[in-house]
């Protein structure tokens, strides 16, 4: 099993930036391809960004494409979600989530493939 704890969420104004950051505990971190998903009110959770085991493959949605980052440090087990130039639209819990067992695009981008989740952390971005 895996423990995780994301941090980093907070109020920015419209076109400003936020890091987060998502600190795994337990088994090897990078046994896991790691998401980072977000749920805004009354919507459902939507993938946001994903990486495999190693790090050197990520994959983005379409509507964070060119502005946010994700990356992964092994050896600080720690995932990352760099967000620059936030929009209002932006505004909901971010959540990291972690798998052993993802080997597909599909899966990556689909929560119910993610055993493992966090508590999530806020993130509102004003206009």
């Amino acid at each position: 099993q895996v423990q995780l704890v994301e941090s980093g969420g907070g109020l920015v104004q419209a076109g400003g930036s936020l890091r987060l950051s998502c600190a795994a505990s337990g088994r090897t971190f990078s046994s896991y391809a790691m998401g980072w998903f977000r749920q805004a009110p009354g919507k459902e959770r939507e993938f946001v960004a994903g990486i495999s085991k190693s790090g050197g493959s990520k994959y983005y949605a379409d509507s964070v494409k060119g502005r946010f980052t994700i990356s992964r440090d092994n050896a600080k087990n720690t995932l990352y979600l760099q967000m620059n130039s936030l929009k209002p639209e932006d505004t909901a819990v971010y959540y990291c989530a972690a798998d052993s067992a993802i080997t597909n695009d599909f899966q990556r981008r689909v929560a119910t493939f993610y055993d493992y989740w966090g508590q999530g952390t806020q993130v509102t971005v004003s206009s």
